[in-house]
């Protein structure tokens, strides 16, 4: 075992200098304009939370030999699947036809592709196997529903931050030579870059900034959590939740954060919001700081003022040390005490939020007894 864990440090250390997943930090004149931002601290020449301390109050009496042997060797004795999870092979041409409400697509994990008011949007995209530097770390429960080439033109994709689950690398390189644009918060578009997009197609916004097309804003908004994809001297890129208002709806997407006031923030300034996606899953009391807790996701929703909410971030890959199926049904019994009318779609079908809610809790009969 001591070998493995000085394996797996030698690993690290060789991947600083020599993984292009890493990407770029911002650097030069983009560097600087950046650091304009108020949530940038000069002093940590980093980004902070609202709380700027709240990560090191976080760490404070963890030990990382510790984490790292309860992860690797500790944990729920289901936290991944033993069978195949249902799934349904979309038809894109009917999830491209004009529709007067939002239809969305759930990949697994936070992949969710979105056509609303004709645009089609997609979210955190990752397609690769898996949610890390290396294949052969974090990989996902199964493929993907369908390949990179099955899917429609896409107008805009929108990342949250840069983490591997949410940036991949493999999918931002499939989409350097189409006509696709990218949204992003701060400093994350120098991993673009270094990936071959152009700038060209490159937004990012700080919190609280806007960019419009046509009638649709997207809103960059705050969230608690960090960045980074060296593991360590990171938070040189900005984390978001993402706030999308078009002409008649308006939709919400977490990204993933810790339970703070901007939830209620948002909400105050532009909900109601007919759909909430919003991360429940990979979580743990030891890191509520940066990921919400399933009864924390009910309260994001409830500040939000949401009408009706998707429980993302679980399903596809195991981050922490619950169960793949703990996420949904913990959020399932907050659902029934709050009454919130929870959307479970299966990985790749096709929902239209104005139609029933006859979804079935399809993860029960994976559930092993006891």
């Amino acid at each position: 075992m001591k070998n493995l864990l000085f394996s797996f440090l030698i690993l690290l250390l060789f991947a600083q200098f020599h993984c292009k997943a890493f990407g770029k930090d911002p650097d030069g004149s983009h560097l600087e304009k950046i650091k304009k931002s108020t949530h940038y601290d000069l002093t940590r020449e980093q980004f902070v939370n609202r709380r700027p301390d709240v990560l090191e109050k976080m760490r404070e009496g963890q030990n990382f030999f510790s984490l790292f042997f309860k992860f690797f060797f500790g944990g729920d004795k289901d936290q991944k699947p033993s069978v195949k999870l249902p799934e349904e092979k979309p038809d894109f041409a009917e999830f491209l036809k004009p529709d007067e409400s939002i239809k969305f697509i759930w990949f697994g994990h936070s992949t969710f592709l979105v056509n609303f008011e004709g645009k089609i949007l997609f979210f955190d995209p990752v397609f690769s196997e898996s949610a890390a530097p290396f294949a052969f770390m974090v990989k996902r429960f199964q493929d993907a529903v369908v390949k990179l080439e099955e899917l429609p033109p896409i107008d805009y994709i929108i990342i949250s931050h840069d983490h591997y689950d949410h940036l991949d690398m493999q999918t931002i390189e499939f989409f350097k030579n189409t006509n696709t644009k990218f949204i992003t918060p701060l400093g994350v578009t120098s991993h673009i870059k270094e990936w071959g997009v152009l700038e060209d197609r490159l937004t990012e916004l700080d919190w609280w900034e806007t960019i419009e097309f046509g009638k649709i804003k997207i809103v960059c908004t705050p969230a608690q959590h960090f960045s980074g994809r060296r593991g360590m001297n990171g938070n040189k890129t900005l984390w978001s939740s993402w706030t999308v208002i078009g002409e008649k709806e308006r939709f919400y997407f977490s990204g993933d954060s810790g339970y703070d006031v901007h939830f209620k923030n948002i909400g105050d300034k532009y909900g109601p919001f007919d759909l909430t996606f919003i991360e429940n899953g990979q979580y743990n009391p030891m890191w509520e700081a940066v990921h919400v807790l399933p009864e924390q996701t009910a309260k994001a929703h409830l500040d939000l003022k949401g009408k009706r909410l998707v429980p993302v971030h679980w399903g596809m890959f195991n981050l922490s040390l619950h169960s793949w199926y703990e996420p949904a049904e913990s959020l399932e019994k907050q659902a029934e005490i709050y009454k919130i009318d929870l959307l479970t779609p299966k990985f790749g079908q096709i929902v239209k939020i104005r139609e029933p809610n006859l979804m079935e809790r399809w993860w029960k009969k994976f559930i092993k007894s006891e």
